[in-house]
């Protein structure tokens, strides 16, 4: 088989080229410089002259705050450019595997969330996610959508390597304790994906998931964990309310994630996230 993976030179696409090293299948990476997937000619042009069967979507506008100020672009990657790889898969009977996000809900309830409860996006990055996933449903091809939360990784910049030099620069810290979720290993969630298309499970179980690390934390908890694990216990981590971090958006309060779905589907076993967070602390150390 041929696997197209987009934005490979993101966390999650980077972590992908680990793990399917080992593959007989033939993974294929691109990022904007290969191929531009908001250009839909271009990505049928590549679908069809390399004959891909899957797509793993990784790329995607991330900026939370900076997607309040630029709709317009985040709209175009997270939701066109889903449309354009959607269509290419339905023109040649592939499969696309798309990863959205817990923003596409709201801020109600605190009981975790399942692929199927009410949809109500707070800002412009939830917003487009959301159109995404419609896109892709307008469009009629297989597909596996798999939204996660609170990704981070060895690669690109995230909370995780953010909390690990602050804490280590800093005698004092506040982070907020108000919002909570599940972190996710971008690592765990690319051998997710590759165990699911390796396996060839794909086929007649398509739908969208949710994919996160096991266990439940706020983020000042995530911080001060990190903080001891990898010894910058001199640095006072403090909690504090989300109110006293001003932000264009408001970001989802609870987060946490029902993987209940992908883990019977797909005999998925998750790691829990500190287990995952010291896995990854320690490859950074390498």
């Amino acid at each position: 088989m041929n696997i197209l993976i987009t934005g490979a030179n993101g966390q999650l696409g980077n972590e992908m080229r680990k793990v399917s090293a080992v593959s007989p299948n033939n993974y294929i990476f691109t990022d904007v410089a290969e191929l531009d997937i908001t250009d839909k000619v271009a990505v049928l042009d590549f679908v069809q002259s390399n004959s891909v069967n899957i797509i793993v979507n990784c790329a995607a506008y991330t900026n939370v705050d900076k997607a309040e100020d630029d709709e317009d672009t985040a709209e175009k990657i997270n939701a066109t450019a889903v449309a354009n790889l959607a269509e290419a898969m339905k023109a040649v009977d592939g499969t696309l595997f798309h990863v959205s996000t817990d923003y596409v809900f709201g801020s109600e309830g605190n009981t975790p969330r399942s692929e199927d409860m009410p949809l109500n996006p707070l800002g412009a990055y939830g917003r487009t996610k959301l159109h995404g996933e419609q896109a892709i449903a307008a469009s009629g091809c297989k597909a596996i959508i798999i939204r996660t939360a609170w990704l981070y990784s060895e690669f690109g910049n995230n909370f995780l390597k953010t909390m690990l030099r602050l804490t280590a620069e800093k005698e004092s810290l506040n982070v907020v304790f108000d919002q909570v979720g599940s972190p996710t290993y971008a690592g765990d969630l690319a051998v997710a994906i590759f165990t699911i298309i390796e396996s060839n499970l794909y086929g007649g179980n398509e739908g969208i998931y949710h994919f996160s690390n096991e266990g439940v934390c706020s983020w000042y908890d995530f911080a001060t964990e990190i903080a001891v694990a990898a010894g910058n216990t001199k640095c006072n981590v403090q909690p504090c309310h989300s109110y006293e971090f001003p932000s264009k958006v408001t970001r989802p309060p609870f987060s946490v994630l029902d993987k209940t779905k992908i883990k019977k589907t797909f005999n998925l076993e998750i790691p829990h996230w500190r287990e995952s967070m010291i896995y990854c602390i320690n490859r950074l150390k390498k």
